[in-house]
């Protein structure tokens, strides 16, 4: 499995709330974030990891730049701003293999590891047919979450700014796809399609069979508060 991490942002509203690391370096359990991320994917047979920072996050392009030589899989490092986490998918495609299965998280996305475990054992056995095995919750703790239609087998037939009817879902901000995606990407690029969400409706456009997978809860880090959210969170699961 090839991993990709999302940590271009510019966390804003935790610079405003008085937080004074960036971002991807605000630890939870007395680890960095995105190094806690790596540490997971590692855990779950990464065969590699690609990572975007923006050019403003120096810290956190030193820290991976030390980290590096200690792990014991290849971190592939894209330092660019971007203006969408879209647009840093595409910059982190170039520095994915074109050929197996990927996951790609943001890096504010926090999750007990032994539920994404059973998440990436499950993506790893999907069969041919599915092109993608997208987390989803029925907690919704985003400002704006995506919201998902399933199917009675758990395919995804919409993702909505709003929920419908019998609505039960919303993305859990991470991606689990093939490299079929790379070509919807691609596309969105050229016809100027932008944000995640845009261009997981055109990969349902584009006849890409995506499936739902539940996790009991995903929570995401925008606020000050929302640290010791999560840290309440992961340590209920200590034991997991």
């Amino acid at each position: 499995m090839h991993y990709g991490i999302i940590a271009a942002g510019e966390g804003s509203r935790l610079v405003q709330e008085g937080v004074a690391l960036p971002k991807p370096l605000v630890e939870l359990q007395g680890t960095p974030m995105i190094e806690r991320l790596i540490r997971i994917f590692i855990d779950n047979d990464a065969e590699t990891v690609a990572v975007i920072v923006n050019e403003q996050m120096t810290q956190v392009r030193e820290f991976l730049e030390r980290l590096a030589p200690q792990l014991p899989v290849p971190l592939r490092l894209k330092v660019k701003s971007t203006p969408s986490s879209m647009h840093s998918f595409h910059e982190l495609s170039a520095l994915m293999p074109a050929e197996g299965k990927f996951v790609l998280t943001t890096v504010d996305t926090i999750f007990r590891p032994a539920e994404f475990a059973g998440y990436a054992r499950a993506f790893a056995q999907a069969p041919a047919g599915i092109d993608g095995l997208m987390p989803m919750t029925a907690f919704i703790d985003d400002e704006k979450p995506l919201y998902i239609d399933v199917d009675g087998q758990n395919m995804i037939t919409a993702f909505l700014d709003r929920p419908g009817d019998g609505t039960r879902f919303v993305s859990g901000g991470i991606y689990g796809l093939t490299p079929a995606a790379f070509r919807v990407l691609d596309d969105c690029m050229a016809r100027g399609v932008s944000r995640m969400r845009n261009f997981q409706r055109e990969m349902l456009g584009a006849g890409l069979r995506l499936k739902g997978y539940e996790f009991e809860k995903i929570v995401d880090v925008d606020h000050a508060e929302d640290i010791a959210t999560a840290e309440a969170f992961l340590s209920a699961g200590a034991n997991d």
